[in-house]
């Protein structure tokens, strides 16, 4: 397990900064920078999210690694994260601010795509288990109670027996850190999301007093902020979600005028038809 150590070194350089981060982890492309940067990250954050020792993960591999600072193409453009643990289990890490209503399927789509990558000649026995874990800035089921952290699994819906282990959906709620369980804390996965939706430095000073680990993920967010390269992609992702919400809201308030104008003219239907029956 981790120590709770208090982050205290005078050469960190996130310890001096103050006021709002330009950028913070729910910035996909900074969340992918930070992850593909800083090799820390990777481990500590998979072990907490997969209740592992941080000594246990003797390999990490981005198999889907991009050139940071490097304008986007059709490519990059998926800021998902493909990591290969232990050279044995497939994992996918996405960070999801916008809420485009189609996570279910999304989400499904990355697993099955993750799950399927046997190679010619190799027994089904030999597939690798695939995991993908969304961090949401959302609710992804509005009409359901809100769950901090939840894993979905193929089961038999009568007996509820697991179908296979080797296929696994989770989803983190960022906004709903106060609904982390026991074992939700003892990992310290509601540090990690708090740490990923934090807006000031002074915040995230405050979360690397109790949990040491951070202040390296601190230091490298810090370190990213500082690179123009990262800060113009990151800008580019702020200006595509703007853009988006933006065409979303013009869809809607379209929608909702053709919708006003068919009641309108079936009203006014209705009385041509009243006057014709006089």
């Amino acid at each position: 397990m981790f120590q709770n150590t208090t982050a205290a070194s005078a050469n960190i350089s996130f310890l001096n900064a103050t006021g709002r981060i330009a950028y913070n982890m729910t910035n996909d492309y900074m969340f992918r920078a930070v992850l593909q940067r800083s090799e820390h990250t990777q481990k500590h954050l998979i072990a907490s999210l997969l209740h592992l020792d941080p000594d246990s993960i003797v390999s990490i591999e981005i198999t889907n690694p991009i050139v940071l600072g490097r304008r986007f193409d059709k490519k990059t453009f998926v800021l998902d994260v493909a990591i290969l643990l232990n050279s044995q289990t497939r994992i996918n890490l996405e960070m999801q601010v916008l809420d485009k209503h189609d996570w279910p399927d999304r989400s499904l789509s990355y697993l099955c795509r993750n799950f399927d990558h046997l190679r010619k000649g190799k027994e089904y026995t030999q597939i690798y288990p695939a995991i993908h874990i969304g961090f949401l800035n959302f609710t992804p089921f509005p009409g359901e109670p809100p769950e901090f952290y939840a894993t979905y699994q193929m089961l038999n819906v009568k007996s509820h027996h697991v179908y296979s282990d080797k296929f696994r959906l989770s989803v983190i709620d960022l906004t709903h850190t106060e609904l982390a369980t026991a074992e939700d804390r003892k990992w310290h996965i509601d540090h990690w999301a708090k740490l990923f939706r934090a807006t000031t430095w002074e915040d995230i000073k405050m979360l690397a007093q109790k949990y040491s680990d951070i202040s390296q993920t601190a230091e490298t967010l810090y370190a990213l902020n500082a690179e123009e390269d990262i800060r113009l992609q990151c800008q580019a992702r702020e200006d595509y979600d703007r853009w988006h919400s933006m065409t979303e809201n013009l869809l809607k308030e379209k929608d909702a005028t053709i919708a006003d104008q068919a009641a309108i003219i079936e009203e006014l239907r209705a009385q041509v038809e009243a006057l014709k029956n006089k």
